[in-house]
């Protein structure tokens, strides 16, 4: 028996020649060491993937359920839970034009700010008014007796001072409240979807030009307390008792602020006298119109922006008077199931 071929060959097409072919030819036959050819190996592509052994990495634990012991029980009523709000889904996006802020966000900022500078302004305005009413009571000394020499003076410089800086900061409480007035307009109707009911120039013009204003406050304040309340367009506007109490201190503070005008261009020592008290009138007229104006600012904001959690007083259930008593439970059948 002849072996087979080594691997990798295979027979040849044609035999070798023998010993009497190669006669003539000068050739010996030499003895081929193996009568194949080889034939060429195709080894296919391996890719070598190294991988853990099994357990080389630690297995993870898994918890063990825990057995259910029932509802939760508390030794005393329990005084966590959701704070008392609206909750309502973000609309800023970051990077949007929905980033901007919004009316009704600045309103809140805007009206604790007003309100704080308004209540400093009455305290000022007060004072201006007692240094007035004390340079009345000197006048009216003097008429019967000399009178200090440095009295007069300190009360002419703390006269002057107070009215002075009444006078000034006068337009820093002003600016601020037109400014919150046309905020609240565009949150307002923001709110309620609606456009203002008349444009930005109309509202400057009825606030800050003299005699026209007089008549125009309290139509603008009636419009814009209207759309704070929600209530209809198609409604005419219907002043509220503090809308009008406002506008009673507004009229009545311009009318004295222009009769003191008038009558400083008087010059009879009678006359003087008179302007003082005028003076001082129209201090406190000025004061009570900064107090009802904050207070207006106050419940506008707080109808328009939503409160503050951090504002609000944290309070507890501390015990129930008056409650009906809990209906008893039924008892439970002896075979009945869990």
């Amino acid at each position: 028996m002849q072996p087979g071929p080594p691997p990798g060959y295979w027979p040849r097409q044609n035999p070798p020649p023998t010993a009497q072919q190669l006669q003539g030819r000068n050739l010996a036959a030499q003895p081929e060491p193996y009568p194949y050819q080889r034939r060429p190996v195709y080894r296919p592509k391996l890719r070598w993937v190294a991988t853990p052994p099994p357990g080389a990495w630690p297995h993870r634990r898994v918890a063990p359920p825990e057995r259910y012991l029932g509802p939760p029980s508390y030794p005393v009523p329990p005084r966590w839970g959701f704070p008392n709000l609206v909750w309502r889904r973000p609309t800023s996006v970051p990077g949007t034009a929905s980033d901007e802020i919004r009316p009704i966000d600045r309103l809140p900022v805007l009206s604790r700010s007003l309100i704080g500078i308004l209540f400093g302004f009455a305290v000022l305005a007060a004072v201006a008014a007692g240094a007035e009413i004390w340079r009345y009571v000197l006048l009216v000394e003097g008429r019967e007796a000399a009178l200090n020499r440095s009295v007069v003076a300190f009360s002419d410089g703390f006269v002057l001072t107070a009215g002075l800086l009444a006078s000034i900061l006068a337009l820093l409480p002003a600016g601020l409240a037109i400014w919150w007035l046309l905020v609240a307009r565009q949150a307002a109707a923001d709110v309620s979807g609606d456009d203002p009911p008349r444009p930005v120039w109309q509202v400057l013009v009825g606030i800050l030009v003299p005699v026209v204003n007089l008549p125009m406050a309290l139509s603008i304040v009636s419009e814009l307390e209207h759309a704070v309340l929600g209530r209809p367009r198609d409604i005419r506007p219907k002043p509220s008792r503090q809308v009008l109490v406002w506008w009673g201190a507004w009229l009545l503070n311009w009318i004295l602020l222009g009769v003191t005008i008038a009558w400083r261009f008087r010059d009879d020592v009678q006359s003087m006298a008179d302007s003082v008290v005028l003076v001082a009138l129209t201090d406190l007229s000025a004061a009570v119109l900064a107090v009802v104006t904050a207070l207006v600012v106050r419940r506008f904001s707080a109808l328009l922006a939503p409160s503050d959690a951090r504002a609000v007083r944290s309070m507890r259930v501390l015990k129930v008077a008056g409650a009906p008593e809990p209906e008893l439970r039924p008892s439970r059948p002896a075979g009945a199931a869990r």
